[in-house]
């Protein structure tokens, strides 16, 4: 049975981790396991394909608001293969650089190979059991499949699946109405398939504040078809390979059928533990299977750590970083580095792109009281360049503490939301948490970056705001 000083499960942010640990001590000996390509869920099937294929999408929408401005352009074509060969070949390279890297590390055995406990401190991968007294558990998480009549007999895709798609669907019926579903559809639209989203929540992308969700829904609807507040009560098979859904609005229960070349289930994620038998390990999970860490992401067995999606808190690529950099400290380091979550910024890459930080309004006021929060809006069309570019609707809400101007949460749908709203997130990194570095400091006009100055500016009541919003005043 062969002995490291490390076994890391999964190759994706605790890579990070590995690497900083051999810079200290090139001595150490690492087991780095992975049964799927190495990268990562990011790099292989989540945020950096989707986002090479979103990008073409958006230049679509983009030249496609030209002639309003002046610009009487016209798409000749959307290549919809050359698009995903191009986002399999960017994606293949960086998975073989990786591979190569991780087989030619002289102080790293890597295993291509499942992985699961036999003990606490012991693992079997393939036909070999190793040990070590430090684990990484990086397992990530994988697409929820839920029961579903009729499901088990179509062919249907999931976020890992639809990447390997080669022919364009002329409909697509995407069933969540999530992050994966808007930005699937945003793409999916854009290259030329016809798409209906069906979401079983009444508002679509219900993660977001309501006033986003609703502007998202209404602009996006130019391009897809969304229902909300529908229950899939069954998928089945139709002529040709085709697919029916068949759908029940919960509200007034009447059902509805739609045929679609293609399903594409964006329901959620779920654990990846059950492939591991945590509990062989001494390791607790949650009734959801998602392994239980102290705030230190220190499992329930000492000196095994775990981070990024196996812990089920935030399942983005920026958070499952910011953890490895606290279990670097804490396991590596010997250090007591709590991970803090107050401040864990999101985008969703759709047209129009969202982006939010933060606390809602409804979580700001049960927090700290109506009384104490401030509420600031301003519409991008209302700065000069928001004007320059012809944009109407799209906004950013800021919420703020009154009387210590900390800034409690940050809500942006507009183009470059993503990018915008950096300089929220970074003062909320700060001690005091102020807005007074945005209003103060000089902002370059005409940017775009004005509008998230001026939202600070214009603060008013949780009271205010809402007779507002009623009245159509802002």
């Amino acid at each position: 049975m062969k002995t490291y000083d490390l076994i890391c499960i999964g190759t994706g942010s605790a890579m990070n981790i590995v690497e900083a640990m051999l810079q200290q001590d090139p001595e150490k000996k690492v087991a780095v396991i992975d049964k799927d390509d190495p990268g990562g869920i990011c790099l292989t099937r989540g945020c950096i394909p989707t986002k090479i294929l979103v990008y073409p999408a958006e230049i679509r929408r983009i030249v496609e608001t030209g002639k309003a401005l002046g610009v009487d352009a016209q798409i000749r074509k959307m290549d919809f293969k050359a698009v995903m060969e191009r986002m399999r070949a960017l994606v293949g390279r960086d998975v073989e650089e990786i591979r190569k890297s991780l087989s030619e590390a002289g102080n790293i055995d890597y295993y291509r190979d499942a992985a699961e406990f036999v003990a606490p401190y012991r693992i079997k991968v393939g036909n070999e059991t190793i040990t070590s007294t430090m684990i990484f558990l990086c397992l990530g998480s994988r697409p929820l499949v839920p029961p579903m009549a009729g499901l088990e007999s179509v062919a249907y895709h999931t976020s890992d699946t639809i990447l390997g798609i080669r022919e364009l669907p002329k409909t697509l019926a995407i069933l969540g109405g999530g992050y994966i579903a808007a930005e699937y559809g945003h793409f999916f639209s854009a290259m030329g398939s016809k798409v209906v989203v069906v979401g079983r929540n009444p508002r679509f992308l219900p993660a977001e504040e309501p006033e986003v969700s609703d502007l998202a829904q209404k602009e996006m609807s130019k391009f897809m078809t969304i229902l909300t507040n529908h229950e899939v009560i069954a998928v089945e098979a139709a002529e040709r390979g085709k697919k029916t859904v068949r759908a029940r609005d919960r509200a007034t229960a009447k059902t509805m059928s739609m045929v679609a070349d293609e399903v594409l289930l964006a329901l959620g994620r779920v654990s990846n533990s059950d492939l591991l038998h945590p509990e062989r390990g001494g390791i607790k999970t949650d009734d959801k299977g998602w392994i239980v860490v102290n705030d230190y992401l220190e499992s329930s067995q000492n000196n095994v750590w775990a981070l990024g999606d196996a812990v089920g808190k935030h399942l983005f690529k920026h958070a499952a970083n910011y953890e490895s950099k606290v279990v670097y400290y804490n396991a590596v380091l010997g250090e007591r580095v709590k991970a803090d979550y107050h401040a864990v910024p999101h985008a969703v890459f759709s047209h129009p792109e969202i982006a939010s930080v933060g606390l809602r309004q409804k979580e700001a006021v049960e927090t700290y009281g109506e009384d104490r929060v401030l509420v600031g809006f301003q519409r991008f069309h209302n700065t000069a360049k928001g004007e320059a570019m012809g944009l109407k609707d799209y906004f950013v809400k800021v919420l703020v503490e009154e009387g210590t101007t900390k800034i409690l949460g940050a809500h942006l749908i507009g183009p470059q939301a993503s990018l915008l709203i950096q300089e929220v997130v970074t003062l909320m990194y700060t001690q005091d948490m102020s807005m007074r570095p945005i209003v103060t400091g000089m902002h370059i006009h005409p940017a775009l970056s004005e509008v998230v100055e001026r939202a600070f500016i214009s603060l008013m009541s949780v009271e205010d705001y809402d007779r507002a919003m009623k009245q159509g005043w802002v």
